[in-house]
């Protein structure tokens, strides 16, 4: 999960005399002097905080039957209340369930996601190497919350607990990542057995229960060896470097994981990391030195995905995870919704689309000038190697388009300052990116099968009196993003799958643990897990396979 969001997704374009102003910024090329305003801003709230005891319905619904409705039970809910009754969830709905939504596929794969360093701990046991984010948490003054990762959710000692998490939901998949310093503590040489029995524990544990495991390669904890050594993902020795690792680790467990994602969030941690220095490595580099940054980045996933190709077992797939910037046409005319898909191209040019048409736009690179990346052709061959699907992340709408008359055909509009937003201010509501965003990569790069590999909402989540979480917001968000997923899946869209952001609270980067975007709330001085509300509205989803 990316946390706030770069400036990239934050300062809105426009189109002016045909050129497209701050072009860079929409394709990750900002510089830092351009991203610690928007940082700060992002982390005010704007939300006043109200008494639940006031709002809730007690008054003609007892806590009892409440909890019951909401199917607490199902989840392991320790109240009184919640273990003593049961409901006929068909009586409940009455005329309600008459009118049921539609469904989507029979086939549709249901899961959740998390990353190894947000929620795994354990970060000096059985060998494991530093990665950059221990060296940037431990500088200081780096997270918000002062907190950090070194037990997180201690998941690395619990994930049978937490795999029980995920079953007790329905959810038939569950999307993790890999530590690559667990496997390679120096980032190459000699693995770690100790830190690939883990993962051998853990898929195992997944598949007793009945739990699909789609495995991320990277989600941006870099042995700290390879940044000290190669300046990261600065030179190419870090790409290489990568997909020796990605092979190492496809080849012994491609017998069980059978879905591998190469590289999670390439714009985030590129532009955050090495451009504006607020998340680790903490770099703020020159524009050029960026630029190559990302080429080097787009290299590594092409060699991940030879890699795989190479060493995993027949049938293993394999893609990558994107943050693509959304763009929604403001109003569905056939010229808005032509320009929105104009403008997704160019605005995601740095990486899905060179990984998916194996060249960088004109635009980009013209933007770029004298500052674009050295590569040559065999490197776009690399970076475009097929891939069997494509895996995006969607959270809001990254900017509303109209048709333009001008050089690029279409134009930016900027965000009122009453645009609604959730309880991290850079999370705009707009449920209509899940539908535009894998539509359009049907329609660009004729992809066959799409993943939404995160979605999903922070919340203030503070338990009530009775020590449940009632994160109706959260309900609504999802409520409304699922809907208009169902509508792409009705459309033909070729979405196969859903995985929900987050299992759980978690470490969110430099946010520490002030946002939480987890179905179960976890107490982080007692490691408890607490269904909240939503994991109730979860279950019910993936039960129906419809919205609930």
């Amino acid at each position: 999960m990316r946390g706030e969001a770069p400036a990239a997704y934050e300062k809105q374009l426009v189109l002016s005399s045909g050129k497209l102003v701050d072009y860079g910024q929409a394709v990750g090329a900002v510089g830092p002097d351009k991203v610690t305003t928007e940082k700060q801003a992002a982390c005010v709230t704007k939300f006043v905080s109200i008494r639940t005891s006031k709002v809730m319905l007690f008054n003609s619904l007892s806590r009892r039957r409440f909890a019951s409705i909401a199917g607490w039970s199902a989840l392991g809910i320790t109240t009184v209340s919640a273990q003593s009754s049961q409901v006929d969830r068909g009586r409940e709905r009455g005329p309600a369930s008459e009118r049921l939504p539609a469904a989507f596929p029979s086939n549709f794969l249901w899961g959740t996601a998390t990353s190894a360093y947000q929620i795994e701990g354990a970060v000096s046991e059985d060998a494991r190497g530093p990665s950059i984010w221990d060296r940037y948490i431990h500088t200081g003054g780096k997270i918000l919350d002062r907190s950090n990762a070194d037990t997180a959710n201690d998941h690395y000692h619990r994930y049978r607990e937490d795999v029980q998490l995920i079953r007790k939901l329905g959810a038939k998949a569950y999307r993790f990542s890999v530590a690559w310093p667990r496997i390679f503590p120096d980032g190459t040489g000699a693995p770690n057995p100790k830190g690939l029995d883990f993962y051998n524990r853990l898929l195992d544990e997944l598949l007793a229960n009945g739990i699909e495991p789609f495995v991320t390669m990277y989600h941006w904890d870099l042995p700290q060896t390879l940044q000290d050594r190669f300046g990261g993902w600065m030179s190419r020795d870090t790409s290489k470097a990568f997909a020796d690792y990605t092979g190492y680790v496809a080849e012994r467990i491609s017998d069980r994981a059978k879905h591998i994602f190469t590289i999670n969030e390439c714009a985030r941690f590129v532009n955050l990391g090495y451009g504006s220095g607020l998340d680790a490595p903490g770099l703020t580099l020159s524009q050029r030195e960026l630029n190559q940054v990302r080429h080097n980045v787009a290299f590594a996933h092409g060699l991940a995905v030879q890699a795989v190709r190479a060493h995993g077992r027949n049938g293993t797939r394999v893609g990558p995870a994107e943050n693509i910037v959304v763009c929604v046409p403001a109003i569905e005319t056939p010229a808005n919704v032509r320009a929105s898909e104009m403008a997704t191209r160019e605005l995601n040019a740095g990486y899905l689309t060179v990984m998916l048409e194996g060249k960088y736009t004109d635009d980009f690179l013209a933007y770029a000038g004298a500052n674009a990346p050295n590569f040559t052709a065999e490197d776009l061959k690399v970076i475009s190697s097929p891939v069997d699907f494509v895996g995006i992340n969607v959270y809001e709408p990254n900017h509303y388009v109209v048709a333009a008359d001008n050089g690029s055909g279409f134009a930016l509009m900027p965000f009122a300052a009453t645009y609604p937003h959730m309880d991290s201010s850079w999370l705009k509501v707009g449920p209509e990116a899940i539908y535009w965003a894998p539509r359009q990569v049907a329609r660009l790069w004729g992809v066959k099968s799409i993943y939404i590999t995160e979605n999903g909402t922070s919340a203030a989540d503070q338990p009530a009196a009775d020590g449940n979480v009632y994160d109706v917001d959260r309900i609504m968000y999802l409520r409304n993003y699922l809907t208009h997923l169902q509508r792409a899946t009705s459309d033909g869209v070729p979405v196969l799958g859903y995985f929900l952001w987050s299992l759980m609270d978690n470490f969110e980067w430099t946010d520490g643990f002030g946002k939480r975007f987890g179905l179960y709330h976890v107490d982080f001085e007692t490691q408890r897990r607490t269904p909240k509300l939503s994991a109730s509205f979860y279950r019910e989803v993936v039960t129906r396979n419809a919205v609930a």
